[in-house]
């Protein structure tokens, strides 16, 4: 088995055991719908639009009809982001956890072999080296920048939040990993001054 695939661009995908799944395939940011949930939930649906239409997005949601279903409402979710679309085939078995077969008999993503959905991202054209983004944010910096570890870090994380159009209920770890994808160093300080002036 090769190495994990380093990816630029979000992997969206329904729910936990699928990341843990992905976790063991690729290097990159890995966001759930914690299946139907998504219906619902207007900060992740936001978080996902920006990435879209910032980095773009990558679909990667089960054979069934409720994959499909999830994916088409992802789609329409994003508007005019970008989206890559990477399908599973139709293997039928069981996962382990489960005592039975999902209702058409299908694997889900959790139970796809790793070397398939290795597979499945490289034709889907999304295994080729992205342009290098450098990691510049860190936790000491939003320690620094009282964003994290502080009386008042969620109260102005939320404001940071709104300020940059991003889900304002976001943890430290996920504005961390916004940050480094979404914007530029330049960007992050002119927002962050805003705010603390009030702007």
């Amino acid at each position: 088995m090769s190495g994990r695939i380093k990816l630029t661009m979000p992997v969206v995908v329904e729910g936990r055991y699928d990341k843990i799944k992905l976790l063991s395939v690729i290097d990159g940011i890995i966001i759930t719908t914690d299946g139907f949930g998504i219906y619902k939930n207007k900060a992740k649906q936001a978080l996902i639009r920006k990435y879209a239409e910032t980095t773009g997005i990558i679909i990667l949601t089960d054979s069934d009809g409720a994959g499909f279903q999830i994916r088409n409402s992802l789609k329409s979710c994003i508007g005019n982001g970008r989206a890559v679309n990477v399908y599973i085939p139709d293997i039928f078995g069981k996962e382990r956890r489960k005592d039975k077969p999902s209702k058409e008999g299908k694997l889900g993503v959790e139970g796809i072999d790793p070397d398939i959905l290795r597979e499945a991202f490289e034709k889907a054209g999304v295994t080729g080296p992205g342009p290098e983004r450098s990691l510049w944010a860190d936790k000491q910096m939003l320690v620094k920048d009282g964003l994290s570890g502080g009386d008042n870090s969620s109260e102005l994380r939320k404001k940071l939040c709104m300020k940059l159009g991003l889900p304002e209920r976001m943890t430290a770890k996920a504005l961390l990993e916004a940050l480094n994808t979404l914007l530029s160093e330049e960007e992050y300080a002119a927002a962050l001054e805003a705010v603390k002036k009030g702007d």
